[in-house]
């Protein structure tokens, strides 16, 4: 029972601090990140945070620092703004990436609507930050709040980057919510029919067959790979399962890595070797889908729909069509609408 001093005392409490918000549920995308414009400033701004990241780079600050700020933030910059001025969104002033994460999140709220829960989106690296989205959840009371990093196929260098980020927002929190993170979804059967989906519609549009289907992921150091990290399982398994949805054969499909950075070996094989190397044998059809994406950005609208195009039609290549990402597309919203609300079990009831 309370005693007279303690009412007085949980009085000038309330009278003090506003009444605590309804309890709700919170669901945040996330995504790798964004520079906020072209310039040389803002895209040094966001690779100096990225390439700071001791998950992606497994470097002792104290040797990598004075090489990534002394170095290859005085030359990378100006050559990564000139990437983005190409694919840049001009008419919202913004990457792609921020483009299509925003929409993702948007439908995803529609679709899910419900007075107690909220569906936001986050980057990784730039703006809006992870940490601001949870101040913001936690201001509208959710006690509950699912972490969804929109990585299909995990990687400490992605996923567990994205909720470290998250964790280390929540350590300065007093009042801490309840957490859950979303899992690798790379054999997921609604995230292969969703990929699936996208292929058939995509060469049901083009006037020539496809001599193969290349599946490109997003590369990743080969000592990362030994030291543990599933990505390479995870990739290979999403080719395979998507092949297997298709009806078509490994010399049909084939898995292929790209982005490569810096001297260390990377996951094998690499797309442009591969690219040159079919156009050699005289596979002049070819068709790139991008499954580690799950939203277009610099590597797949530059990298891959320019740079590699590029590359195979001068081995000698003809036809080259890039399959976009599933994006906010009916099919991509259908299946995280599936998976989200699975790992919202106990806590969001809604079918």
């Amino acid at each position: 029972m309370a005693t007279t001093k303690g009412l007085r005392y949980l009085k000038r409490m309330d009278d003090k601090h506003p009444i605590i918000p309804s309890p709700k549920v919170g669901v945040l995308i996330i995504n790798l990140g964004t520079p906020d414009s072209t310039g040389y400033w803002d895209v040094r701004r966001y690779l100096s945070e990225f390439l700071s990241d001791r998950r992606v780079i497994e470097m002792s600050p104290l040797l990598w620092q004075p090489i990534l700020q002394g170095i290859i933030l005085s030359i990378r910059p100006s050559r990564s703004a000139k990437a983005y001025k190409r694919v840049w969104n001009n008419a919202a002033d913004e990457s792609p990436l921020r483009t299509i994460t925003r929409d993702q999140a948007g439908r995803l709220s529609s679709l899910m609507e419900e007075d107690n829960l909220i569906v936001d989106w986050a980057m990784r690296y730039g703006s809006p930050s992870i940490a601001k989205k949870l101040s913001d959840f936690r201001d509208v009371g959710c006690d509950r709040i699912l972490l969804a990093a929109l990585y299909p196929q995990y990687s400490a260098t992605t996923s567990a980057t994205a909720y470290d980020k998250a964790f280390e927002a929540l350590k300065k929190m007093r009042w801490q919510p309840a957490i859950r993170t979303l899992p690798p979804y790379h054999d997921d059967p609604a995230y292969i029919s969703a990929l699936k989906i996208s292929v058939e519609k995509h060469l049901s549009d083009l006037e020539w067959e496809p001599d193969v289907i290349l599946t490109s992921f997003h590369g990743l150091p080969v000592k990362y790979f030994r030291a543990g990290d599933p990505y390479h399982c995870h990739s290979a398994k999403t080719s395979r399962l998507l092949g297997e949805s298709l009806g078509m054969s490994t010399d049909k499909i084939k898995l292929t890595f790209q982005s490569r950075f810096g001297p260390a070996a990377w996951l094998e094989p690499y797309t442009d070797e591969v690219l040159a190397q079919l156009a050699k044998e005289g596979k002049k059809n070819i068709v790139v889908i991008t499954p580690g994406f799950s939203a277009d950005c610099l590597e797949t609208l530059d990298e891959i729909e320019n740079e590699s195009r590029a590359h195979f039609i001068g081995a000698g290549g003809k036809n080259f069509s890039v399959i976009p990402c599933l994006n906010a597309s009916d099919e991509s919203i259908a299946m995280l609408e599936k998976i989200i609300k699975r790992e919202l079990e106990g806590w969001y009831l809604s079918t």
